[in-house]
């Protein structure tokens, strides 16, 4: 049976280190990679339920290459950006460039016309914010993202971005993250920040919140789901909101997330 192309794809980017020219390890041993399969099977599920297919996901992300296929149908596609390095590596950027390469090989794949969103974290939350850019993308989710106060954000105009970070990380900062929302904003993003109280950088601790918020925020912006209202509300900000009014607080505002559909109680219809 032939399979029609996807209406929509989401490039998962892992995170990484500052430094680290070598490859990372391969499959499951890749612990970063391993850590975002969670989501790339609740993106799944939600996507199944939201009625956009998505196929079975794939433990590998850790071969140099554009993308690992982790899933292909006439839905949702969803792809593990590979890497040739393990680290960020000062001004070479290297995950910035394997994901550009990944987007550049999926709209040689499916054509200009495919709209993308971008799940990073940490190191690879900067590499998609960094890649944002590409015609294709449409927005990103950034988990615990790595946000230095240098970083560009021109790039980010007329793109959805919502950031999603733990108000204990110690790795990276959730100050950090809230202050790049407002410097996007005024650069022609629609942004908005959502703090998970008591969670961790490795997003262990309250595991299923960040699961479920985050299958939520990509359907939503992709249009295959419906975006929390709250969300929706903070994205329509005129470029002169502080960066405050854009924060949203996971429990209270959204009530600990989304529900097992990836549909927050309070939604608002697709973007898109």
């Amino acid at each position: 049976m032939v399979q029609r192309p996807p209406s929509a794809a989401v490039l998962v980017l892992h995170g990484g280190r500052e430094t680290g020219t070598e490859p990372p390890p391969p499959g499951l041993l890749n612990l970063p990679g391993t850590r975002m399969l969670p989501f790339v099977r609740a993106l799944e599920r939600a996507a199944r339920t939201a009625g956009t297919g998505a196929g079975p996901a794939s433990a590998s992300a850790s071969s140099a290459g554009p993308a690992s296929a982790t899933g292909a149908g006439s839905g949702l596609l969803v792809r593990q950006v590979r890497y040739g390095h393990r680290g960020w590596n000062g001004d070479r950027a290297d995950p910035f460039h394997d994901a550009v390469a990944a987007l550049d090989a999926l709209r040689e794949e499916a054509g200009d016309e495919l709209p993308v969103v971008l799940l990073g974290h940490s190191m690879g939350a900067r590499a998609a914010l960094r890649a944002a850019g590409h015609p294709l993308v449409r927005g990103v989710v950034g988990l615990a993202p790595w946000c230095p106060p240098g970083d560009p954000v021109t790039q980010l105009a007329d793109r959805d971005v919502v950031l999603v970070h733990s108000n204990r990380d110690r790795l990276t900062s959730p100050q950090a993250s809230q202050s790049l929302t407002a410097r996007a904003r005024r650069a022609g993003a629609r942004t908005c920040m959502i703090t998970v109280r008591g969670g961790d950088h490795a997003m262990i601790r309250r595991a299923p919140a960040w699961h479920r918020v985050t299958a939520a925020l990509v359907l939503g912006l992709l249009g295959s789901g419906s975006l929390p209202a709250p969300v929706g509300a903070a994205l329509a900000l005129p470029a002169t909101a502080e960066a405050t009014e854009g924060t949203l607080d996971l429990d209270l505002d959204l009530g600990a997330g989304a529900g097992p559909a990836g549909r927050s109680p309070t939604a608002v219809p697709p973007r898109r």
